[in-house]
């Protein structure tokens, strides 16, 4: 009987002979597939190999050109498989020369491998587990293996010498995984560390010719010049996540790309991406025989906004300066008692729906987010959410104007049609207050005065149906097509309090007709319903992209034309005329005179309402526009748990006047 050692010898040579062939299939098969010239003892063997060469991204500027979002040159280690050495010793020698001189310069390299730094190995903790499984598929160990196993293999498939110091082992190790989990090949070059400082590009230059594959060069980083403008709006940039990768892989992307996660980053990314270049290489017999452009690279398109900066600061200096001097009854509080200030404010083109002005409070400084994110999302409150598009409030009396255009055209009143107001209201056998004692009023004045007996009578005379007819009309409960998208809210009708699980009862369809019922709308939708209004029913989508450019700004793209989103299509024409005057007399309501709206030269149509809220006591809304003879700006604003928010009118009109040279220019 032979002994084992025998058939383990017999064994392995059997297993030799097998990996003997199966490499001889292997090769016959790179010829099949890869090489694309003649295989024979005479004639040269041609190989084409393509790489594709990253755009530029483009820029976002403001309305006057001032640059919001730029590029700045920087400089990139970049490892090319067609000079890097196919000698893995070799190979790993230039990985550990090039990382000792990263590592004295603090400049960090690209490391993806999911294992601790430290023996005794083990996996990260922040590692997911469908992250590790792709792991060991990729360097093919078991679905059991420790990050012990894992290291092993890696040693053994990359020639990684026991000779080196641990922390050397698991550098090459850990860009080697990189570079295989990146698809490193020929055609896909492996950017192993970014922002290199200029000294260190003088050393990696000088020792070229001995770090074979290493490549500097020059690209394009995302440079956050303006932080404080519409931060919530103009977005950021990030790596494409897996849940988007088939999207961006069938337009052509490579999956180390950046692109837009949010704002207008993410609302114009097509414009901004640009189209990437290619690169060919050719070989013949395994050298290089030419290396040249095929496709020129062309850089993203300059993306110019509708917002002026100078206006956009000095609005969120109203709202800061209002919230700091007018705490009034604020009790949006944390749970410590702190008070916190939180409004919003937006102002549109009225001639056009493009967003002249958007802020909330509190806000945040974009040039500081990745290095705040933590704190940011832990502040008092949520500095990063946009009240503006995506803060849902009641809209209160503000409503009434919405209840009044239905109310004149559906032919439920007319501009002298009278109801009494003696302070309250019955209705089916349950008493609302009205803010005064009216008496006799029309629809004029009953806006005038925010009378809710008044429109109690209308509502129920036009029941639910119409009113909400009209507040669809207006665009509530529908976004409003802004290119960053924004909260739809929703409007106060039995299906949706049924869908929300709140009762409807008989006293709900007259709450909802002065704003006070379970309708929820954005700031942005409110500056809409001005804008409407303004425009006797014809109803825009806002927009925040004025144009786009070529990449200097030296041709213009396409400039974005005003959409109408719908048009109120007017019974009698009268209908406007009575909601104007009615909130052309309630601009000259319980103004001090500092805040008057009487003395500037031109008429302001404006309409306030103090919603009552579960989780504070009120909010404070206002919606407005101005001059009413030829409207150039609407406008919305709101302050949670305070009050007066009206006094904030005259400091954005006059504004507006300084930004924009008068009112009528």
């Amino acid at each position: 009987m032979r002994p084992i050692s025998e058939y383990i010898k017999m064994t392995l040579a059997v297993l030799l002979v097998l990996a003997s062939a199966a490499m001889c299939v292997l090769r016959l098969m790179k010829v099949q597939v890869v090489d694309t010239g003649a295989y024979t003892k005479h004639e040269a063997v041609t190989t084409t190999y393509t790489q594709k060469i990253a755009a530029t991204r483009g820029e976002i500027v403001d309305a006057k050109g001032e640059l919001l979002i730029g590029n700045h040159v920087s400089y990139a280690v970049v490892i090319d498989e067609n000079s890097f050495p196919s000698n893995n010793e070799k190979g790993n020698e230039v990985l550990l020369r090039l990382t000792d001189i990263l590592a004295a310069d603090g400049t960090e390299w690209e490391d993806g491998l999911p294992i601790s730094r430290d023996a005794p190995y083990v996996f990260l903790a922040d590692a997911d587990q469908a992250k590790l499984d792709a792991m060991k598929r990729k360097i093919g160990v078991n679905a059991y293996a420790t990050a012990d196993n894992c290291m092993d293999v890696l040693c053994a498939t990359y020639s990684i010498s026991d000779k080196l110091t641990q922390a050397q082992q698991r550098t090459i190790a850990g860009i080697r995984y990189t570079m295989l989990d990146d698809d490193f090949s020929i055609s896909n070059r492996f950017q192993l560390a970014a922002g290199l400082r200029d000294a260190t590009v003088r050393i990696l230059s000088e020792l070229s010719m001995q770090l074979e594959g290493v490549q500097i060069e020059q690209i394009a980083e995302r440079d956050i010049l303006v932080g404080d403008v519409i931060p919530h709006e103009l977005g950021t940039t990030g790596p494409i996540y897996a849940e988007t990768a088939e999207e961006y892989l069938a337009k052509g992307y490579d999956l180390d790309a950046r692109v837009g996660i949010s704002g207008i980053e993410k609302a114009m990314e097509d414009e901004l991406h640009g189209t990437p270049g290619v690169r060919t290489i050719t070989y013949e017999n395994g050298q290089a025989v030419s290396d040249e452009i095929t496709e020129p690279v062309e850089a993203g398109h300059t993306v110019r906004l509708t917002v002026d900066s100078e206006f956009q600061r000095g609005l969120q200096d109203i709202l800061d300066a209002f919230l700091a001097d007018h705490r009034g009854i604020n009790h949006n509080r944390t749970r410590n008692g702190d008070r916190i200030d939180c409004g919003a404010i937006v102002v549109l083109d009225a001639r056009t729906g493009a967003v002249l002005g958007e802020v909330t409070a509190p806000t945040f400084d974009l040039t500081k987010y990745s290095v705040d994110y933590d704190e940011l999302v832990k502040a008092d409150g949520d500095p990063l959410f946009n009240r503006a598009t995506l803060g849902l409030y009641r809209p209160g009396s503000t409503f009434k104007t919405i209840t009044a255009t239905a109310g004149l055209n559906e032919g439920e009143i007319n501009g002298s049609t009278s109801f009494f107001c003696g302070g309250t209201y019955n209705f089916v056998g349950t008493t609302f207050h009205c803010t005064g004692h009216h008496n006799y009023i029309a629809v004029a004045r009953a806006l005038r005065v925010s009378c809710n007996a008044y429109f109690y009578e209308l509502s129920r005379r036009l029941t639910i149906d119409k009113i909400a007819k009209y507040a669809a009309l207006y665009g509530i409960g529908q976004s409003t097509g802004i290119e960053t998208a924004d909260a739809a809210g929703y409007m106060a009708t039995p299906e949706k309090y049924k869908e929300i699980g709140l009762e409807w009862t008989v006293g709900s369809v007259i709450q909802a007709g002065i704003g006070n019922g379970d309708t929820m709308v954005t700031p942005l939708q409110l500056a809409n319903v001005a804008c409407t209004i303004a425009n006797e029913g014809v109803r825009y989508e806002p927009y925040l992209v004025d144009s786009v450019w070529d990449y200097n700004m030296e041709e213009c793209l396409y400039k974005t034309e005003p959409t109408v989103a719908e048009t109120i299509d007017l019974n009698y024409d009268y209908v406007y005329d009575y909601v104007e005057a009615g909130m052309i007399q309630a601009s000259g309501n319980g103004f001090p005179a500092k805040y008057s709206l009487q003395n500037l030269g031109y008429s302001v149509a404006i309409k306030t309402g103090t919603p009552q809220v579960s989780r504070r006591v009120q909010d404070s809304v206002f919606i407005g526009y101005a001059p009413t003879d030829e409207p150039r700006i609407a406008f919305a604003g709101i302050v949670e748990g305070g009050e007066y928010s009206k006094y904030m009118i005259r400091p954005i009109l006059k504004l507006y006047e300084e930004v924009y040279g008068g009112m009528y220019d």
